[in-house]
C-alpha cells in the first residue's frame, strides 16, 4: 500500500487509510463507464459503482471514493438522465461518514453540468439539488454562492427582481473562507445592485459598507472601483450630495479613466456641482478647497469659476447666474427639468445660492433691516424670513429678529462667561501694549543719554 495515511483538509485531522483502491477504480470506473452506454446495463453499471463507493468510504480512501462519486455523476450526465443524477447526488451526500472532500468534488463536477442542461426546467431542479444538498456546509460554500448567483440571474431574467434580491441577500460572502477576495467583492457588488433595483436603499447602504475601499487601491481591481462607485453614486444622489461629489471625484482619481480626457472631466464636472449643492458646512468649505486645487479643473475655466463665485464673499444674482451658465448647466442629466431629479437639483441650486448671500449680508452686517435684506436678496420679506429660520434651525447662523421694527440682529447677546472671557483677553492685550510702550520710551532714553549734545557753531 503506497499511502498509509491521507489529511482531510476540510475536517484538519489527518484520517488513517485503511486500503488503497487506486488499483481497483483504474479498473472498475472505465470498465462502468462502457457499460452505461449500454441501456440494458445502465442500472447494473451504478450498482457496480454503489458497491465500490462504499468500500473505499468504509476503507477511508478520500481519494477513490471521490473518483467513485465523479464517475457515478459522470455516468448519469453523459446518459443525459437528469433525475437520476439528482436523485444520487442527494443519497451519496447523506451516506453516512462520506468524505468531504470527495463531497466537494462530486458537486464541483455538477455545477459544471448547469449550464449544459438541456431546458430551464431541468436546470433550476438541478441547481435546487445542489443547493439543497450544499446548504449549511462550510466546505461547499463557494459552490453554493455560485449557484445562487445563476438562480437568481434567471429569476431577474423572468422580470422577478425582488426575487432574486431575496436570493443573494441570503449569502453571507464576507464570512466565505475561502473564497477569493475579488469573487467576493463582485457577489457583494451585485448584492447591492439588485437591492438598489427593488429600491431597498437601506440595505444597500448596509451591504455597501461590507466592501472595504482600500481593496480598489489595487490597480488590478478599478473595473470593479468604477462599478462600486456608480452605484454608490446612484444611492445618495438623492440623499447627499456632498457625498455623491466625493464618489465622481473617486472616478475622476481612478487609473482605468486615466486616459478618457472627457469622461474624466464630465465626472469632475458632477464632482463639482455636486459640493455647490451640499448644504454649508465644515465638510462642505472643505470640499470645496480640495476641488479649487484640482489641476484637472485648470481645463474646466467655466466650472472653476463657478466654485469661485461660491467661494468668494461677495453677493451673487441668480437671474445673472442663469444668463452666464443657465444654457451650460442644463445640458447636464443633474439639471435635466424632465426628472424628479433634476427639478429638485435646480431648486437646490437656488437655495444654496441664496443661503450663500444670506451669510455674506451676516459677515458685512450685525444688524439691518428686513426689507432691505430683503432687496439685496431679491426676495420677498415672507420668502426672507423664511430662509433665516432654515438657516438658524440649521445651526449655520445665527439670527434675533426684531418683527415690529422689522430689523434683523446677526450679533448675538453673549453670555457672563463670554463677556468675561473676552474682558480679560483685552485687559491682556492692553498690558502689553502698556509694557511695550515703556519699554520703547526706555529704549529712547538710553539712546538719548548716551550719545553727545551737539555742539553749537562759533560765531566769527
Amino acid at each position: 500500500m503506497d499511502q498509509a495515511m491521507d489529511i482531510n483538509a476540510f475536517e484538519g485531522r489527518i484520517v488513517k487509510m485503511e486500503v488503497d483502491y487506486s488499483a481497483t477504480c483504474d479498473e472498475k470506473i472505465p470498465l462502468c463507464k462502457e457499460m452505461a452506454k449500454d441501456e440494458n446495463k445502465f442500472n447494473e453499471a451504478l450498482e457496480i459503482l454503489l458497491q465500490l463507493e462504499k468500500q473505499t468510504r468504509i476503507g477511508a480512501d478520500m481519494v477513490s471514493s471521490a473518483r467513485v462519486l465523479i464517475a457515478i455523476v459522470q455516468i448519469c450526465f453523459e446518459v443525459r438522465n437528469w433525475n437520476y443524477l439528482n436523485e444520487y447526488v442527494t443519497i451519496l451526500v447523506k451516506r453516512r461518514s462520506q468524505s468531504k472532500q470527495a463531497v466537494a468534488k462530486m458537486i464541483q463536477e455538477c455545477c459544471t453540468y448547469v449550464d449544459k442542461t438541456p431546458d430551464k426546467e431541468t436546470k433550476l431542479k438541478l441547481i435546487d439539488t445542489l443547493r439543497t444538498v450544499t446548504e449549511g456546509k462550510i466546505y461547499v460554500e463557494v459552490e453554493r454562492a455560485r449557484l445562487t448567483k445563476m438562480l437568481a440571474d434567471i429569476r431577474e431574467a423572468d422580470g422577478d427582481v425582488t426575487g432574486a434580491a431575496t436570493i443573494m441577500e441570503e449569502l453571507q460572502v464576507e464570512t466565505y473562507g475561502t473564497m477569493d477576495k475579488r469573487e467576493k467583492v463582485e457577489l457583494i457588488l451585485e448584492q447591492m445592485r439588485l437591492c438598489l433595483a427593488k429600491q431597498d436603499f437601506v440595505r444597500t447602504q448596509i451591504i455597501a459598507k461590507k466592501i472595504n475601499i482600500k481593496f480598489f487601491n489595487d490597480a488590478e481591481q478599478q473595473d470593479l472601483k468604477l462599478k462600486y462607485y456608480d452605484l454608490m453614486i446612484r444611492l445618495d444622489k438623492d440623499s447627499s450630495f456632498i457625498k455623491t461629489s466625493r464618489h465622481y471625484l473617486a472616478v475622476v482619481d481612478s487609473d482605468m479613466i486615466a486616459q478618457e480626457t472627457e469622461r474624466r472631466q464630465k465626472m469632475m464636472i458632477y464632482a463639482v456641482l455636486y459640493c455647490i449643492l451640499s448644504p454649508y458646512d465644515n465638510e462642505q468649505v472643505d470640499m470645496m478647497h480640495n476641488l479649487s486645487k484640482n489641476k484637472l479643473l485648470e481645463e474646466l475655466p467655466v466650472y472653476k469659476e463657478l466654485l469661485r463665485l461660491f467661494m468668494c464673499k461677495e453677493l451673487i444674482n441668480f437671474d445673472a447666474l442663469c444668463t452666464v451658465y443657465g444654457a451650460e448647466l442644463n445640458t447636464f442629466d443633474i439639471f435635466n427639468q424632465e426628472t424628479s431629479h433634476g427639478k429638485k437639483c435646480w431648486a437646490e441650486l437656488k437655495n444654496r445660492l441664496i443661503e450663500h448671500n444670506v451669510r455674506i449680508i451676516s459677515n458685512y452686517y450685525t444688524r439691518i433691516n428686513l426689507k432691505r435684506m430683503a432687496e439685496l436678496l431679491d426676495l420677498s420679506e415672507g420668502e426672507c424670513e423664511e430662509y433665516l429660520s432654515r438657516m438658524v434651525n440649521a445651526g449655520t447662523l445665527k439670527v434675533k429678529t426684531d418683527r415690529p421694527a422689522g430689523i434683523i440682529h446677526f450679533s448675538q447677546k453673549k453670555s457672563a462667561s463670554e463677556v468675561l472671557n473676552d474682558w480679560a483677553f483685552g485687559l491682556n492685550e492692553l498690558m502689553n501694549l502698556v509694557n511695550k510702550t515703556c519699554h520703547l520710551i526706555n529704549k529712547e532714553e538710553c539712546i538719548n543719554n548716551v550719545m553727545p549734545l551737539p555742539v553749537a557753531p562759533s560765531s566769527s
